[in-house]
């Protein structure tokens, strides 16, 4: 009796694959549940197209997969594999055609103090929240709590007596 599946790599003669087993068999996701996740929320598409977990993949097939931080991972299959495999391996299941990566801003890390100056005073503290206030992509951030809020003014209130 013929073997349907090759006993190292789990690759089907000449069929299809689940496309959430597939892209955590060549390590583009890091569990089947993340894959079938991602598929159900619509970040895999196939040939273009949105699909289900389920859905079969087979050589040739155009497989976009977007990750977290917004990068998305273009991928064309060579090989239906169903077990997970060794890196190596995983890499010529596959040819990559994603984009590069953006490239990181040179931007100093705010807040960085030198060893042994001691613990930050309220006004190192205060400079170093504005910093990180600027870097970051939402604007400002207050640290103090609005005058009519509750623990703002119970906070205000423990510290009057001492």
């Amino acid at each position: 009796m013929a073997s349907e599946t090759s006993p190292r790599t789990g690759e089907p003669d000449g069929g299809s694959v689940r496309v959430d087993s597939w892209i955590w068999s060549v390590r583009l996701v890091k569990t089947r549940s993340a894959g079938a996740a991602a598929c159900k929320g619509g970040h895999v598409r196939v040939n273009g197209e949105r699909v289900k977990p389920a859905y079969g993949v087979k050589p040739g097939d155009e497989v976009r997969l977007r990750q977290a931080g917004g990068r998305e991972r273009v991928v064309i299959v060579k090989r239906a594999i169903r077990k997970r495999v060794g890196a190596p391996v995983a890499v010529e299941c596959y040819v990559d055609n994603s984009p590069p990566p953006p490239p990181r801003e040179a931007v100093a890390p705010a807040g960085v103090r030198d060893r042994g100056t001691g613990r930050p005073t309220k006004r190192d503290r205060r400079d170093m929240d504005r910093l990180r206030a600027l870097n970051s992509r939402t604007g400002p951030i207050s640290a103090r709590p609005a005058a009519g809020d509750e623990a703002g003014a119970g906070a205000e209130a423990g510290t009057e007596g001492r």
